[in-house]
C-alpha cells in the first residue's frame, strides 16, 4: 500500500507498507544513497510472511520522496524525516537503514531524539567508512548524472561494469524504479543530484556526528555487513561493534555492499532471527 507522510520541513515522503502484523512493533526501512524503497521488496515479503507489517520509505531526494533544498541533505535531516515517520506509528519501531540510511538512522536515535527506535539495524554501514569505497562508489553516482542513458538496457550495463563480480541482471523492473525519464528522452538515476554534492561538503562533519552518536546508542543494534564490502572492513565493523554494548554482528559471505540485493536470503534471515530475538517472552499467568 502506498502512502505519503511530511517529513522535516514540510518535505513530502513517500513509503509502502506491506504486511499487517498488528500487536508487534513495525519494520521501518531507510534505503541507501541512490537508491529507492523498492529496495526492500523481497525482504519485506520475508518480514510479512513472518508476521510483521513493514514500512519502507523514500529518503528525501529519492524516488517519490520531495527533492530539498540544497544544504538540506545532512545525515540529521535525513534522520530527521525517519524521526517524522515514526510519530505517524502507533509503536516504535525497528528500524533498518542501509549505508545513508542507517547513517541517518543511527543520527536520529543516538543524536537527535534517543529513544525512537524499539531497535536499530545497519546494514553494511558504520562511522568509520573506507574512504576509497565510499569515493568508488560516489564515482560511479556521479558519473552518469549529466548525460544519463539511453536506455534501461544501458544502464544495467553500466551496473554491470561497476560490479563485475554480480552476475548480470540486465533491465529489470526493480531497476527502472530507480530511474526517471527527462524531457529530453533519457533516463537518469531517480534521485537529487545536489546531495551528493552537498554530503561531499560535509562529510567529515557528519561523520563525526554519527561517531558521537554511536558512542551514546542504548538499545539493541544489529550490524549486518557484505562479507566482500569495500566500504566497511571486518576490523572497522568489529570496533563499531565493541562501541555498543550488546550489539550484534552478522557478516554475509560473499556479498558486496549492496548486501540487500546480493544474497537476500541469507539478509533476510539474519534480519528476522535478529528481530525475533527482540520479541518479548511470553508470560504463563
Amino acid at each position: 500500500m502506498h502512502m505519503t507522510f511530511d517529513g522535516s520541513g514540510g518535505i513530502s515522503i513517500a513509503a509502502s507498507l506491506v504486511g499487517d502484523g498488528l500487536g508487534r512493533p513495525p519494520v521501518l526501512l531507510a534505503h541507501g544513497g541512490g537508491q529507492t524503497r523498492r529496495t526492500w521488496r523481497k525482504t519485506m515479503q520475508q518480514l510479512a510472511q513472518h508476521g510483521y507489517r513493514s514500512l519502507a520509505i523514500d529518503m528525501r531526494g529519492h524516488g517519490e520522496s520531495d527533492w530539498a533544498a540544497p544544504d538540506q541533505y545532512r545525515f540529521a535531516d535525513f534522520g530527521k524525516d525517519i524521526l517524522a515517520v515514526c510519530d505517524r506509528l502507533d509503536q516504535r519501531p525497528h528500524v533498518i537503514g542501509a549505508s545513508l540510511g542507517g547513517l541517518a538512522a543511527l543520527v536520529a536515535e543516538g543524536a537527535v531524539r534517543p529513544g525512537s527506535f524499539a531497535s536499530l539495524t545497519l546494514v553494511d554501514v558504520a562511522p568509520e567508512m573506507d574512504p576509497e569505497g565510499v569515493s568508488r562508489i560516489v564515482g560511479f553516482m556521479n558519473a552518469h548524472v549529466e548525460r544519463g542513458f539511453a536506455s534501461y538496457d544501458e544502464a544495467a550495463e553500466a551496473i554491470a561494469d561497476y560490479m563485475p563480480n554480480r552476475e548480470k541482471r540486465g533491465a529489470s523492473e526493480g531497476l527502472k524504479s530507480y530511474l526517471r525519464l527527462d524531457a529530453d528522452q533519457r533516463y537518469r538515476w531517480h534521485w537529487d543530484p545536489g546531495f551528493l554534492n552537498h554530503m561531499a561538503a560535509r562529510r567529515e562533519q557528519d561523520y563525526a556526528q554519527a561517531q558521537a552518536a554511536a558512542c551514546a546508542l542504548a538499545l539493541p543494534v544489529h550490524l549486518v555487513r557484505g562479507g566482500s564490502s569495500d566500504l566497511i572492513s571486518l576490523e572497522a565493523a568489529k570496533r563499531f561493534v565493541a562501541t555498543v554494548p550488546g550489539a550484534q554482528f552478522t557478516d554475509v559471505s560473499g556479498a558486496g555492499h549492496m548486501v540487500v540485493g546480493d544474497d537476500n536470503d541469507v539478509f533476510s534471515r539474519a534480519i528476522l532471527e535478529f528481530l525475533e530475538s527482540q520479541a518479548e517472552p511470553e508470560t504463563i499467568a
